[in-house]
């Protein structure tokens, strides 16, 4: 170890370097046969630590919270009351290396969680009229001002592209590995890291209110939550120290010797249980984090563990949310109205004051066929319904058939074939047409419902706004076994509150999910970049446009759990069994701090588990590449 790494070593861990100094004094003495002099500096030494930690020991027993301190301070004085100076050195050892311990494995669960953090952008170039840009601090950026990104830079706010076209690294926001191409006029996302080219943009967003920042206030949230399994972890502490001080007192009863007690306690850290939990659930966030996944605290993890429904948005969840105009009919006793493409303008120069996921396919639509949009005023959205504006000289509806029938005359159902939906337009009163989306359903989303399946998901259920022979046409494709179509913002969070088999996990994404997301026992927002609301309201947020993202989750979910509990109850058991061996006298106290040691250490690499991905036996094939069940890994 080089001296640098030395003296950082020594100023992170000061009570590791004290105990070693002192444990090399100790030595020393002990190979010159100053036998009292070594007995008397590492007693004083350990009864000196013990005395320290006997203020976090009160502060925890006040707090509710028994187990790490009021064993090893019992301890410490245990050994050197009976002589085991040695012994005692080492639980001092034990205790200041467990925590160590604990401070290394955090931070290697948390790694990728804290690369958000350094990542954050901290400047900004900003153009000025007729001179070089300024340099300024990222807080500083308004929307509107137009910035200049250098080569190689993360990009300090959300904003529009200026430049012809730009090649961006969004691995940190979304988990995509490869550089995603944006041309004039695309979402640029803070936190994207530019190419080899620089490019101007425009703001869109304070620093505060941009994607990234964002996401670092969801990471922070998820690392300081305690989530149950902890909390639970804590209440194992109170029967596991009884059962350390009935062993003991057994052993000394007994044996008639006190150093039995001594013995008992040195083997009874429940360092396991305080440990093990947290390096569990930071090990399974972070690798949530690394692979996409926002989950915005620990109790989700729980959660996503026992889910037993999965519950579906269907536009832009199960399909890709972004529909093309498939053709446009008329109704044959209104075809003289106005024509196909003006139906079609008029359509969507109303949908410009729409939030609906459709609006901007039509908008799209209409821009393909070289239609300019037209001025509109007097706009209302009315939610998940549809939009009315005036546009030019005609009043204008857009939506759904209810809401188109009740406001115009000469309304006509259209005919669709599994997979469409049709958007209806009114004008002026009277019945217009209808415009014939089709909106496919995602390439991995059957495999994606197959490995919920193999994940323990017992119930599936589409729950959507749209007509019920589309919902029904998607939800064959997909294997989801139930359908509730024509559903309002309030049917939904209604229909999902009257599951029984809980908890229940909503995927879903848009504005109008984000009441349904939060009345869920989980709820997973898609693909974040343009559903603030959404985002908001769920516990999981998918920052890649992928659905297998959804079951991944819960795989991690699972795995997090499991590991969790295991490496809790193999500590336990492992402890309970040193004790039992010692209360009859077949573990010295020195070998017993020794094998305490390994049980901490072997509980830790057993909790850092949970940064690894599961098995590789189960694997489908998702856009022509193999992946494992639960999405890429």
């Amino acid at each position: 170890m080089s001296p640098i790494a030395l003296r950082a070593a020594i100023v992170r861990f000061p009570l590791v370097a004290a105990t070693l100094a002192v444990g090399g004094v100790v030595t020393v003495l002990l190979a010159a046969g100053e036998y009292p002099a070594a007995r008397w500096t590492a007693s004083v030494y350990a009864l000196l630590v013990a005395v320290i930690r006997s203020g976090s020991m009160v502060r925890a027993l006040l707090g509710g919270r028994w187990g790490i301190d009021l064993l090893a301070v019992t301890a410490i004085g245990a050994t050197v009351a009976v002589g085991e100076y040695v012994a005692a050195l080492i639980i001092v050892l034990m205790l200041a290396g467990g925590e160590a311990l604990e401070d290394i494995a955090q931070g290697r669960a948390t790694r990728e969680l804290r690369s958000l953090l350094e990542r954050t952008p901290q400047t900004a170039h900003r153009e000025r009229n007729g001179g070089p840009p300024e340099d300024i601090p990222a807080a500083a950026v308004r929307p509107g001002d137009f910035l200049l990104i250098k080569p190689s830079e993360v990009v300090p706010v959300d904003g529009l592209l200026l430049t012809a076209t730009g090649s961006f690294d969004e691995s940190m926001l979304t988990g995509e590995s490869l550089p995603v191409e944006h041309m004039t006029g695309d979402t640029l996302l803070s936190g994207s890291v530019n190419g080899d080219n620089a490019v101007t943009m425009t703001a869109t967003s304070t620093a505060k209110d941009s994607q990234y920042s964002q996401i670092v206030a969801l990471v922070q949230e998820a690392a300081s939550s305690r989530p149950p399994v902890v909390r639970l972890a804590d209440r194992y502490a109170i029967p596991f120290t009884i059962l350390a001080f009935a062993l003991a007192g057994v052993g000394w009863y007994f044996s008639q010797d006190p150093a039995r007690f001594a013995q008992v306690l040195v083997v009874a850290t429940p360092c396991p249980l305080l440990i093990a939990a947290p390096v569990a659930f930071l090990a399974g966030t972070s690798r949530a984090a690394r692979s996409g996944i926002i989950i915005k605290n620990g109790g989700t993890l729980e959660q996503l563990a026992r889910v037993q429904t999965a519950v579906f948005d269907k536009t832009g969840t199960l399909t890709h949310g972004r529909p093309t105009l498939h053709g446009i009919r008329m109704p044959n006793a209104e075809a003289g109205l106005v024509s196909k493409d003006r139906l079609l303008q008029l359509a969507a120069s109303a949908e410009q004051y729409s939030s609906h996921v459709l609006a901007a396919s039509v908008i799209e639509a209409a821009r393909q066929r070289g239609l300019e949009l037209l001025p509109g005023s007097d706009a209302n959205e009315h939610a998940t319904q549809g939009v009315t504006a005036t546009c030019g000289d005609h009043r204008v509806v857009v939506g759904k058939p209810d809401f188109v029938r009740s406001v115009t005359s000469g309304f006509e159902e259209a005919d669709v074939a599994g997979g469409q939906l049709a958007v209806y337009v009114g004008v002026d009163g009277r019945f217009g047409g209808a415009l014939i989306m089709s909106d496919p359903l995602r390439d991995n989303a059957v495999d994606t419902l197959a490995g919920l399946r193999r994940l323990g998901i017992q119930e599936t259920l589409l729950l959507t706004g749209d007509a019920l022979p589309t919902a029904e046409q998607i939800a064959a494709q997909a294997g989801i076994t139930q359908v509730q179509a024509g559903c309002l913002p309030g049917d939904k969070v209604s229909i999902v509150a009257g599951l029984r088999k809980r908890p229940v996990m909503m995927v879903g994404d848009g504005v109008n999910d984000a009441p349904v997301l939060a009345a869920a026992d989980v709820g997973v927002a898609m693909g974040a970049r343009g559903s603030t609301a959404a985002s908001e309201s769920a516990d999981v947020v998918i920052m890649l446009d992928d659905l297998s993202k959804a079951a991944l989750a819960v795989e991690i979910g699972q795995r997090t759990i499991r590991i969790a509990l295991a490496s809790i109850w193999t500590g336990i058991l492992l402890s309970v069994g040193l004790m039992v061996a010692a209360a009859f006298g077949c573990i010295p106290a020195v070998a017993g701090a020794l094998l305490q040691e390994l049980v901490d250490l072997a509980t830790i690499l057993n909790a850092l588990r949970a940064l690894r991905s599961g098995g590789r036996g189960n694997t489908t094939a998702v856009g022509g590449r193999p992946v494992s069940v639960a999405g890429v890994r």
